[in-house]
């Protein structure tokens, strides 16, 4: 089984001793190549790369936004498409977890050995999240400031998508994402603590008195006055250190895409909504300002102002209209 394991030097969880005992282990079980990551989007182009290659198995050694990249470098192309091994290195390793695997990386590696041994394969769906991208005249996507919209941008539009694993969301929280991915810019590391106070610090800046997103699903009546939405592959969301946070608990690799939207963000919504989704959760958090979608195939978010995107945790910029889908059997993971 020829192999590649991709590895984020910067990862949050692990460090050159770990990586060497992990690469010496899984160089035993399999013909392994090893590549670490040098800027974003790396992991794409050499998880395409090994595609191409007729590798066999991608292994990641990173947090969700490598993880996140490398799938995307599977599941793109025309090629056979290789299998996944997850390795959790990051601070929250929320589709790691949603596997069942440990959060370690060294008990994790112990789960993969044995998962190759007994070849041991899951076939799960994928997101896929679908926007239209100014482009400048030489074909490269145009940057725009925060804040700037389509209507000012130079260039024609065309079509962009990127495929996630476990969640995607429009509004407060990928700015809570923009807000943090800027202090890790500056230095600070990512951690629980971080996004719960970086939260905390953005809800009393973020606009909860305008809200700007439209649900809108074939066949379906249009829902409006949305202030952010949470769109789900699987459950959980995220993780506040060792507890779960399921907004969508119905949510799962084997069916179509969840999502919750609020209609109301003042303090007594909020912290009624969040009693409900902390800690493992069966029910769907109740609330007539509550939107729920579930096991949907297609669905699109438009807004009537650029809005903050994200995509497993990685900020995306913002964006006036995105359409979501759901890709059913994507992507093997040996788990």
């Amino acid at each position: 089984m020829r192999a590649l394991l991709l590895i984020n030097p910067m990862a949050t969880s692990t460090n050159r001793r770990t990586r060497d005992v992990l690469i010496r282990a899984l160089g035993a079980a399999v013909d392994l190549s090893v590549e670490e990551t040098g800027y974003r989007g790396h992991a794409t182009v050499l998880a395409g790369t090994a595609r191409e290659k007729g590798f066999d198995v991608i292994a990641v050694l990173g947090g969700d936004g490598t993880i996140n990249e490398a799938v995307n470098g599977i599941v793109e192309g025309g090629h056979a498409r290789p299998a996944l091994i997850v390795i959790p290195g990051g601070s929250a390793n929320v589709f790691a977890r949603s596997l069942g695997l440990p959060n370690d990386p060294v008990e994790a590696t112990g789960a993969v050995l044995e998962a190759i041994r007994e070849d041991r394969r899951r076939t799960i769906n994928l997101g896929q999240a679908i926007w239209e991208e100014n482009t400048l005249d030489d074909g490269t996507p145009e940057v725009r400031p925060p804040g700037a919209s389509d209507e000012t941008a130079h260039g024609p539009a065309s079509p962009t998508s990127r495929y996630f694993t476990f969640c995607a969301g429009l509004g407060y929280d990928a700015e809570v994402v923009r807000a943090v991915e800027g202090l890790r810019g500056a230095g600070y590391k990512a951690s629980p603590s971080r996004y719960i106070n970086t939260a905390l610090r953005h809800y009393l800046i973020t606009d909860r008195r305008h809200p700007a997103l439209r649900l809108e699903r074939s066949r379906r009546t249009t829902v409006d006055g949305i202030f952010m939405a949470i769109i789900s592959n699987t459950a959980p969301w995220t993780y506040a250190g060792s507890r779960p946070i399921n907004p969508t608990p119905w949510a799962g690799f084997d069916t179509g895409l969840d999502m919750l939207g609020l209609r109301r963000m003042g303090v007594a919504a909020m912290l009624g909504l969040l009693r409900q989704i902390v800690g493992e959760r069966v029910g769907l958090p109740r609330g007539g300002h509550l939107v729920h979608v579930h096991d949907e195939e297609e669905f699109t978010l438009t807004a009537r102002r650029p809005m903050a995107f994200q995509l497993d945790g990685d900020y995306l910029g913002e964006r006036e209209r995105v359409t979501f889908r759901s890709i059913p059997s994507a992507l093997q993971v040996l788990v």
